[in-house]
């Protein structure tokens, strides 16, 4: 639950950058490095509240270099956030010289470990970021500005809507949702690692395209890629409890991915 639930929250923000049409490949890099930002702040003594919120505004940061990248620069989703991947990795082993980073705090790591009438933490923190986000997607016109730009942002760009601001907005989302998961997940192992949350981006892709969301944009929701975190969590659960070989719960991930887009393109041709 506590797994599904990180990779839940990551998935939130990456179907809004989907929606538009576009990917993130970068975030489990972001979570990796938002684990260092965060080990290293509490360490210096700033405290927690401060320490997240700085690390929340680094995500946020990342975003909005992502949105500069394709707005201003006019280069791919794919290419950008691949980039930042493999850059922000790098980034995170020079500033630990390839340590792990023990966060020296309790109260910080308790959190993530501990329950709320028998819920872990973690799964209210799904609640919290999963109800602003249904409300913002479903029932705001900047919701709706996603779903256009994803369908048409030349027919969106001549009907008053701003897509370079749309594209700004999606990419600073998953950036924030992915540097929330960073803290959460310093929290809950005590470390700050770059290495950490690898492959964690097809996982929140995987989730949100066994969600409904289509990766030919203008398709999704909120509550479908957190069901599909879920539902991707207890198969991995599944196959652990019957000693499936982890690289094999790969493949079925990338499997699923596969057969989902390739049923979506089906779908789509014929309407």
């Amino acid at each position: 639950l506590r797994q599904g639930s990180m990779i839940a929250i990551l998935a939130v923000g990456q179907t809004f950058v989907i929606i538009t049409g576009g990917i993130d490949l970068s975030v489990g890099a972001v979570v990796g490095f938002a684990t260092v930002i965060a080990a290293m702040l509490i360490n210096a003594g700033v405290p927690i509240f401060l320490a997240v919120l700085l690390t929340l505004l680094v995500g946020v940061a990342i975003g909005l270099f992502h949105g500069f990248g394709i707005v201003k620069m006019g280069l791919p989703p794919f290419i950008i956030t691949l980039a930042t991947l493999t850059s922000l990795r790098g980034i995170g082993l020079l500033m630990t010289n390839g340590n792990s980073i023990s966060i020296n705090n309790d109260a910080f790591q308790l959190f993530s470990r501990s329950s709320f009438i028998g819920i872990p933490n973690l799964f209210w923190m799904v609640i919290l970021v999963g109800i602003p986000a249904y409300v913002f997607l479903h029932h705001s016109r900047w919701g709706r500005y996603l779903f256009s730009v994803g369908s048409n942002a030349e027919a969106s760009r001549l009907s008053g809507v701003n897509v370079q601001r749309t594209i700004y907005m999606a990419y600073t989302l998953s950036g924030l949702c992915a540097a929330f998961v960073g803290v959460l997940l310093a929290s809950r192992i005590g470390i700050g690692n770059p290495t950490q949350a690898e492959g964690w981006e097809l996982q929140a892709i995987a989730s949100s395209v066994i969600g409904g969301t289509s990766l030919f944009g203008a398709v999704g929701s909120v509550h479908g890629p957190l069901l599909g975190a879920f539902i991707l969590a207890t198969i991995n659960n599944g196959a652990n409890l019957l000693n499936v070989n982890a690289f094999w719960q790969r493949i079925i991930t990338g499997v699923l991915i596969i057969v989902i887009v390739y049923f979506d393109g089906l779908r789509r041709r014929g309407k």
